[in-house]
């Protein structure tokens, strides 16, 4: 079969190759799924430089998420109950970004044949995160502000069109002025432009306490890290939450304990494979069903840039960190 891999953790563009390799065998309780599309999402490319939660095993291939057709099992009633079956591919350890993978088959979940191959090859990491931090561990309340860094990501236009869809407001925090035009044209509550090298964290704090119309937010959600997740840290009101999902600037948060201390405030870090991998299969099903509709809506949807091979690696990592590029890029495998 043929799958990207990388020697040695690095630039994407410049370590990241399509090799022939031979197609794994499942084992007990595995199953072989034969990859039809899978996404370029950050955290592939963090895991590729070495900076993400599980470390990379070198020669590696990437690859968290995409969608496929179940071919073989490995054995045990739930790989031969997915057996020909279209399934999303949760690869926690990696190894998507190839013509075959092996999983665990409770890492595959069946998916609805009326969504496209696009959507449901990014059916889950995104729309995911989006439902889960904000409905399932925050729940914020109709009429309350959510404050999000990295506003103008994929996932963070879902927290967008979502809070329209169930009610509460969004505070978006951007770094370029014509992010933020987009962001209000899609109906964002308010955009902040925030550019660590030409803003304080205190011109972030005060705008967030104004607009807000309180001593704070009660609810927060950071993928930078740095002065902008510091700064939202410190505009936490009493028993605030904020989730701390992403490292986007590699920089960490900066403040002192007494400013969760004299608040209440809370600072939690959020990962979806180790929140998934702690609910049951009904709660997966149902859950399923729920951003089926989602996605199906529009609300939850996932714009695709563009689409390449896996012979064209390179030129899919370059437009996927293109700041100019909107939407997902994708790897069409089969």
């Amino acid at each position: 079969m043929k799958a990207v891999q990388f020697r040695q953790c690095g630039d994407p563009s410049a370590v990241l190759s399509a090799s022939d390799l031979e197609k794994p065998v499942p084992r007990a309780g595995e199953v072989l799924v034969r990859i039809l599309a899978t996404p370029v999402n950050p955290s592939d490319l963090m895991f590729i430089r070495g900076r993400y939660t599980v470390p990379a095993q070198c020669p590696a291939t990437p690859g968290f998420e995409g969608v496929g057709i179940v071919e073989v099992s490995g054995g045990g009633l739930r790989g031969r109950l997915f057996l020909n079956r279209r399934v999303v591919v949760l690869n926690r350890k990696g190894g998507n970004w190839a013509e075959y993978a092996v999983v665990p088959a409770t890492e595959v979940i069946p998916i609805s044949r009326h969504l496209s191959v696009e959507q449901a090859a990014t059916f889950f990491v995104n729309p995911a995160t989006a439902w889960v931090m904000t409905r399932e561990v925050l729940r914020v309340p109709q009429g309350d502000w959510l404050v999000q860094s990295a506003a103008g990501s994929a996932l963070g236009r879902m927290i967008i069109r979502l809070g329209k869809s169930v009610g509460f407001k969004t505070f978006n925090i951007v770094r370029r002025e014509a992010l933020a035009n987009e962001l209000r044209q899609l109906g964002a509550d308010h955009v902040e432009v925030f550019d660590e090298k030409c803003n304080t964290s205190e011109e972030l704090l005060a705008a967030i306490k104004k607009v807000t119309h309180a001593d704070g937010t009660g609810f927060a959600i950071d993928a930078v890290g740095g002065a902008t997740g510091s700064a939202i840290v410190h505009s936490l009101r009493q028993r605030g939450r904020m989730l701390a999902y992403g490292t986007l600037s590699n920089e960490p948060l900066v403040f002192s304990p007494r400013v969760l201390m004299t608040t209440g405030s809370s600072v939690e870090g959020f990962w979806l494979g180790s929140f998934m991998a702690n609910v049951s299969l009904p709660f997966k099903l149902r859950f399923v069903q729920r951003l089926t509709k989602l996605i199906g809506s529009g609300v939850l949807g996932t714009e695709i840039a563009g689409s390449y091979s896996l012979d064209q690696i390179t030129e899919a990592v370059k437009a996927s960190e293109d700041s100019t590029v909107s939407g997902k890029v994708l790897l069409r495998v089969s």
